[in-house]
Order: structure tokens, then sequence, then C-alpha cells
């Protein structure tokens, strides 16, 4: 009896969909946060009305996949512990040393900066949203339904160049959308090359966690008020980080390259190897 062939979820149109159920289970969930901020404090309101206005678009969105595709599982093996550093120090220097800049070129009107001071929180509630609910939620919705689905069906820089921008669009605000659509390559291309859902929750943890610590140390109206000069000491030391983050990232791509091909070369021979080799060799890494 032939298997019947899965079919391939999402397509281009259908992750535009998903993002829509996203930003609607953000938008309808709104009146929850505003009630509740009255009764248990801003930041504990903060953490339920994320985990509903995220946590059900991405339920309804994976029982579709399933339903779909008949596959129900995400791939967070990490079979490659070496790759972690580099992806946490790349992540950094494209957030300081690239994405900071370009997005301090945006004009941010006065009550835009109002609307940032006021939802900028670094209590522990804070921290588990910033740090744990979005990297592995969001993660789960753009890399590990999206960007795996649209894998499935184009080539892989249309599928992470299209995942990556649904991923920014997803924040409703030019200034984050820089950052997630950025953020969002880099991760697309490391999930692209692993297939681990994990490296791209690390990637995305670190971006969180470093604008988290910025928040605690320094603050948010400095950060809002004082142009980009300023907040890196100058024209000259502006360009001295964006030139030492470009090259530090590029150093970090080409180490992540040459961990990726360590890792094809060890498939391509395992696969070479007779079937009982294999299984042994599964049993004795075991």
């Amino acid at each position: 009896m032939i298997e019947p062939t899965r079919k391939i979820y999402p397509d281009i149109a259908q992750s535009f969909g998903i993002t829509g159920i996203v930003i609607l289970g953000t938008l309808l969930f709104t009146p929850v946060n505003l009630i509740l901020n009255k009764l248990i404090g801003k930041e504990a309101s903060m953490l339920i009305y994320y985990l509903l206005a995220i946590g059900i678009p991405f339920w309804i969105v994976y029982l579709i996949k399933k339903k779909k595709t008949g596959h129900d599982s995400f791939n967070i093996v990490i079979e490659n512990k070496r790759i972690i550093p580099f992806v946490m120090v790349g992540t950094i220097v494209l957030l300081f040393g690239i994405i900071s800049p370009i997005a301090n070129l945006i004009p941010m009107p006065e009550w835009v900066k109002k609307m940032f001071i006021d939802s900028s929180y670094t209590g522990f509630f804070a921290f588990l949203v910033t740090g744990i609910a979005a990297p592995i939620l969001e993660e789960l919705i753009f890399r590990g339904i999206i960007l795996d689905g649209l894998l499935k069906k184009y080539a892989p820089t249309k599928s992470i160049l299209i995942s990556s921008l649904l991923f920014g669009l997803v924040h409703l605000n030019p200034w984050q959308f820089v950052s997630a659509f950025i953020i969002g390559i880099f991760s697309g291309w490391v999930y692209y090359r692993t297939k681990s859902l994990s490296f791209s929750i690390i990637i995305h943890a670190t971006s969180n966690f470093c604008g988290f610590l910025m928040l605690y140390f320094i603050s948010v109206d400095s950060l809002m008020d004082n142009p980009v000069l300023e907040i890196y000491g100058g024209f000259p030391n502006l360009i001295m980080t964006i030139i030492g983050s470009v090259f530090t990232l590029a150093f970090c791509i080409y180490s992540l390259g040459k961990e990726f091909e360590v890792k094809k070369c060890n498939d391509c021979r395992q696969k070479q190897k007779p079937l009982h080799k294999q299984f042994l060799t599964v049993f004795l890494h075991k």
C-alpha cells in the first residue's frame, strides 16, 4: 500500500494568513491586558496577556498544520554545541553594531516614544515574557511552522526572506521591524542549515535578553531621547563599532559555515556506511 503524500503547509499565502492570526490575537486580547492591569499589576498582566495573545494563535496554527501535514513535532535537538557561542556572539554584534544604528535613523514621534517607555519593564514577569515566552512561542510560529513549511516548497533564500518579513511585520512598528527582520534572516539561515529550532530560540533569546539588560541598566528615557551619536560616544566610536561588528559577524558566519560543512560531511559518511554499521554508530553514540 502506497502511503499518501503529506501536504506541505504553509505556502506563501497561508504564511501571511498565519501572521494575520497572530496580529489578530494581539489585538483581541488587549482588553484582557487593560483589565488585569488594575487587578494584578502591569507586568503580571503583560505575561498573561502575552501567553493568551501569542499562545492561542500558535495553538490554532499548530492544529491546522497537524491536520494538513500529519506532522506534530518540532526538532529541538542540538547535535553540535560548538555552534552556540557563534550564534550568540553573532546576534549580539548584529544587534549593537548593525541593527541599532539603522533603527536609530528612523524618526520616532513623541507619542511612540511614550508608548515604548510605558511598556518597558525590567521585573521578573517582564523577563519571563522577553527572555523565555517570546523566544519559544514566536520561533515555534515563524521558524518552526512558517519557515519550515516554506523551505519544503520554495528556494531557501526566498523562504528565509519571506519568513523574516512576516516576523518583522507582526511587530507592527518600523523600529522593531528592522530588528526582527535582520535577526530573522540570521535565525532563518541557521535554521535552514541545522533544521534545529533550538538555535533559533537561542538567537531570539539572546537578542531579547540584550534589550532587557539595556533597559535594566540604562534609563529608557535616555535611550529614546539621545541621538545615536551620543549613545555610541561620537561619530568615530560609531564607525569603529560598526566596522568591528561587521568583521566579528563575518567571522561568526564563516565559523558557522565550517561547522555546518562538518555536519554535512559526517551525514554523508554516515549514509555511505552499510546499514548494520549505521545502527551500530547510532547505538554507540547514545
